[in-house]
Parts: C-alpha cells; sequence; structure tokens
C-alpha cells in the first residue's frame, strides 16, 4: 500500500471536481459471455458463485485504478483488494462475506468454500472498521438486469467500487450474464471500466488458463 503523488497524478483536477459532487459514483452495466466459463465450470462440478468472483476479482486488481481508495483528501493504492460478496441465507436475508483474493484459482476456490460456509453459520453486516482494501460484490441471479444502483456512504464519500452480476440467459448460442460496475468519478472514468469489462472478458473466454 503507498499513496499516490498527488502532485504528478494526471488526474488530480478532476479528482478534485467529482470529489466535490454530491453524488460523485458513476455506473456502467454490460453483458459479457460466459458460454466457455460456464462449461467449465460445470465440468469440475466447481461452484459457479466462486468461480465468477475469482474472475471478477482477478480483473479489478489487474487495473489500478480500482484499487484506487480515497482517505480524506488524499488516495491511497492498495497492492491487492480483495472481494466482499453477500450470501444469501436459509431465513431469505443476506450476510457479508470477505474472501481473501489470492492468484491461485483452486486456493481461491478452496479458501471460498469454507469462509462461506462458516459465515452462513455466524451471519454480519458489517466490514473491518476502515478497511478499504475491498470490492463489494452482489449477485442477482433471479433477473437479468439491465441497469443497477448500490448504496453508498455520503459523506465521507464511499470509494470502494461495486460489482453486480445478474441471472445468466441463453441468446442462441452463447450463454449471456448482465455486469455492472460502480465506481467513484474521481478515481476511474468510463476508460477503465471499459478496460474491465474486456478484462473479464478475456478470462471468460480462456477458462482453461484459470481452471487447471
Amino acid at each position: 500500500m503507498k499513496f499516490l503523488d498527488m502532485n504528478t497524478w494526471p488526474r488530480r483536477e478532476h479528482f478534485e471536481v467529482y470529489s466535490g459532487f454530491d453524488y460523485p459514483h458513476f455506473n456502467i452495466t454490460g453483458e459479457v459471455d460466459v458460454s466457455l466459463f460456464k462449461h467449465a465450470t460445470q465440468v469440475k462440478s466447481l461452484s459457479l458463485t466462486l468461480s465468477i468472483t475469482y474472475v471478477l476479482a482477478g480483473a479489478a486488481n489487474s487495473i489500478p485504478e480500482f484499487r484506487y481508495r480515497i482517505r480524506e483528501e488524499r488516495v491511497v493504492v492498495h497492492d491487492v483488494v480483495h472481494p466482499s460478496i453477500t450470501i444469501l441465507l436459509d431465513d431469505e436475508t443476506f450476510s457479508y462475506c470477505t474472501i481473501p483474493y489470492l492468484d491461485g484459482f483452486e486456493d481461491f476456490i478452496s479458501s471460498g468454500t469454507q469462509i462461506v460456509e462458516e459465515i452462513k453459520s455466524n451471519p454480519i453486516l458489517e466490514d473491518e472498521p476502515g478497511q478499504d482494501d475491498l470490492l463489494f460484490m452482489t449477485s442477482i441471479p433471479w433477473v437479468s438486469f439491465t441497469g443497477f444502483m448500490h448504496p453508498i456512504h455520503m459523506s465521507p464519500a464511499d470509494s470502494v467500487p461495486r460489482i453486480a452480476w445478474g441471472r445468466i440467459y441463453e441468446l442462441g448460442q452463447s450463454s449471456r450474464m448482465p455486469l455492472s460496475v460502480q465506481g467513484h468519478h474521481g478515481l476511474m472514468d468510463g476508460l477503465h471500466v471499459g478496460r474491465y469489462f474486456e478484462s473479464v472478458q478475456a478470462m471468460l473466454d480462456d477458462p482453461m488458463s484459470i481452471i487447471r
């Protein structure tokens, strides 16, 4: 972790402008093709939710802007950020569940499976105080949505990116999944979200490079 040098950061003016907005977040929703990836997880009998979480977290970690966080009037750059997902409980409420991001897919799935089971027995609705090296994620498997909005704190402005994915549906010979990305406009632009979608799709198109 380190602090960004605000004096040499090309986006400093953009950061200052959008930090003054009442609602500085923006959201882009699109679709990704999960045909090959979904099939690969089925063949290996893997959790599709945890497998998708790994891909979405890996793509985010590959783009520096997704690891930027605002602390007071400065910007910190994390080395790694971790997915904090929502888990549906038996009583139809949900719990937060943070899974440490690991480069190795098998290690991540193994660790994530254990953590999810533990959280189901001891649900929580809060993260560690002051922890911002997270990616807030949620899945909405009942709806192939075309737009999405997350709740955020306004004061101080929350700078953790939000990522959501919806119900996979069939279109011709392909399986499509809606994907929503919400970020603080002082830290990232549509360019960075576009790169994120490209990175996600590249990983989904080559599942065997991930699932060995």
